[in-house]
């Protein structure tokens, strides 16, 4: 009797084993339906940006202005004066002494449009490091004509 127990108990032994055949099952379908959805997406979408004609910021001070030329020159514009060609070391110099003293003032980026981004990110670094905290950037407004930006 001791023996029909233990085979009895052999037989009824409970699996602790997970049954993973349903998960791969639906991970094979998964795969499958993003390997075909995969190349019906389009990595590069034109985005035609809206216009609006939003009012400009009311500011009591000139803004500082580092204009960036076509060609990567770089101008800055201090409280309404004239433009001046500078470097990058006179302009961190200027613009960081300038924003110390004000520190509510508006510092500005006006890139050309013909110009490359990455002299307008440039700029913005420089101008990080200069410890300028807060940096716009400027556009044209709708409907200005292309010679008008730096009047």
């Amino acid at each position: 009797m001791a023996m029909r127990n233990a085979a009895r108990h052999k037989r009824m032994k409970l699996k602790s084993e997970i049954n993973v055949v349903p998960y791969i099952d639906v991970m094979l379908v998964l795969l499958i339906i993003f390997m075909v959805t995969a190349p019906m997406m389009n990595a590069n979408v034109d985005v035609n940006l809206p216009q609006a004609n939003a009012k400009s910021l009311a500011d009591k001070k000139n803004p500082v202005i580092v204009s960036v030329g076509a060609d990567g020159s770089l101008y800055l514009t201090l409280e309404g004066a004239k433009k001046e060609p500078v470097d990058v070391a006179t302009m961190q110099a200027k613009v960081g002494a300038f924003v110390k003293a004000n520190p509510d003032i508006s510092v500005l980026v006006a890139g050309d449009r013909e110009g490359k981004y990455d002299g307008v990110y440039q700029v913005l670094a420089d101008l990080q490091q200069a410890g300028v905290s807060k940096v716009g950037l400027m556009s044209q407004p709708q409907g200005a004509g292309a010679g008008d930006a730096g009047k």
